[in-house]
């Protein structure tokens, strides 16, 4: 086991017990991640602390339940993602068809390219919310269809075409670039 996820391991253990400054620690590692999960779906860094902090809470409170140290990343991730996935149904269901453009969407920065990085952003923008949660996970996050299907509770058959038809959308926005 590399060092690291024996440190992680430990930590896991000891936050399960109740211990909160080991929690604190697992969220110190962690929270980079989620946040920048979240930064890509909502396309809000403010509304991205608040759900990231949700999702902590929510993780904090279901640790006990969590059954493997090696799952931990996996469900800290869907935590976030059913936050997320939560309140774009309050805005808007999942189910619609519909375009979902944030109207306060703020360009994320990146220190590669800012004018293309700017561009996918506003790419995810413009997909719908269920496509814009396939293609951050598939492309970003590097997550397999089987395990977005997992993740998301969308059937696999969704997720494909979420991919397919999100991917074909963002090749649109950044046709200026091939």
């Amino acid at each position: 086991m590399h060092h690291s996820a024996t440190a992680e391991a430990i930590l896991l253990r000891l936050a399960q017990t109740g211990d909160s400054s080991a929690f604190d620690e697992l969220v110190q590692r962690k929270q980079g991640a989620i946040r920048g999960l979240l930064c890509r779906l909502c396309g809000d860094s403010s509304r991205a602390d608040d759900y990231a902090q949700q999702a902590f809470l929510q993780a904090w409170i279901n640790l006990p339940s969590l059954k493997t140290d090696a799952a931990f990343s996996g469900w800290l991730r869907s935590i976030a993602v059913r936050i997320w996935l939560d309140s774009m149904r309050r805005k808007e269901p999942l189910a619609s068809g519909t375009e979902a453009i944030d109207e306060d969407h703020q360009s994320l920065r990146y220190t590669e390219s800012p004018d293309i990085a700017s561009d996918i952003d506003r790419g995810l923008a413009h997909l719908a919310p269920a496509e814009r949660l396939c293609i951050v996970l598939f492309y970003q996050d590097r997550l397999t269809h089987a395990e977005i299907s997992e993740a998301t509770d969308l059937p696999l058959g969704t997720v494909k075409s979420h991919i397919g038809r999100g991917t074909q959308k963002l090749r649109e926005v950044l046709s200026d670039y091939a």
